[in-house]
């Protein structure tokens, strides 16, 4: 297995374990749960890893990261709306 490969199945795994909370959270608009601290935190993290990604041209890492980003940010903005 390629390296590049290697990367394609841990951005699929880490972004997948993403997914349900993300979808849990569209689905209830529930998000009590979700310290808003981390969110950001995390939500500009995954900038940064996208931005790095993009210097790499590490398509596994751009692919990820943009959709890891478009999910938190989604739910931060229903954190902000919603409290």
């Amino acid at each position: 297995m390629s390296g590049e490969w290697m990367g394609y199945v841990a951005a699929t795994l880490t972004t997948a374990a993403f997914v349900p909370q993300a979808l849990k959270t569209l689905r209830t608009r529930d998000t009590s749960g979700i310290s808003l601290g981390m969110y950001v935190v995390f939500t500009v993290g995954l900038c940064f890893w996208l931005a790095y990604g993009i210097v790499l041209q590490s398509w596994p890492m751009i692919l990820a990261n943009i959709v890891t980003l478009a999910l938190a940010v989604v739910i931060l903005g229903l954190k902000l709306r919603h409290g």
